[in-house]
C-alpha cells in the first residue's frame, strides 16, 4: 500500500471514532523521515485509546504493521509510526501546547476534517 493510501485510511479510521480536527499533512518537501503526518484529537483518554486501536486494526487488516508506538493515553499524546506515515493522536490540551501544525507550516495540508 502506498503511503498516501495508508494515511487516508488512518484519517478514515480516526474519523470513525469521532476524532476531532483531523489533519493530513504532506511532509515530503519538508522532512526526510516521513511522507505524511496525520494529526487528530480526542476528548478523553478512552477516546484516544479507541482512535489508536481503530487505526491499528484498519491498517493491520491491510497488512501494514505498526513499527513503533510512543506515548500513552495518560500523557495525552500517542504517536504511531508506520514508517512513511506518522500518526499523532492528541488530547486537546497537549495538541494546543505542541502545535505541530505550526511547527510544520511548510507542509502541505491535504485533508482537514473539523
Amino acid at each position: 500500500m502506498e503511503a498516501v493510501q495508508l494515511a487516508r485510511k488512518a484519517v478514515e479510521a480516526a474519523s470513525e471514532k469521532q476524532a476531532t480536527d483531523v489533519v493530513m499533512l504532506d511532509m515530503r518537501r519538508v522532512c526526510n523521515f516521513a511522507d505524511y503526518f496525520v494529526v487528530c484529537s480526542g476528548d478523553t483518554r478512552r477516546q484516544l485509546e479507541a482512535i489508536y486501536e481503530e487505526i491499528d486494526k484498519v491498517l493491520g487488516k491491510e497488512g501494514v504493521a505498526l513499527r513503533r508506538r510512543e506515548g500513552a493515553t495518560d500523557s495525552g499524546w500517542i504517536l504511531m509510526d508506520f514508517g512513511d506515515v506518522i500518526i499523532h493522536i492528541f488530547a486537546s490540551p497537549e495538541r494546543e501546547y505542541y502545535k505541530l501544525e505550526k511547527l510544520w507550516t511548510k507542509a502541505t495540508p491535504l485533508i482537514r476534517i473539523q
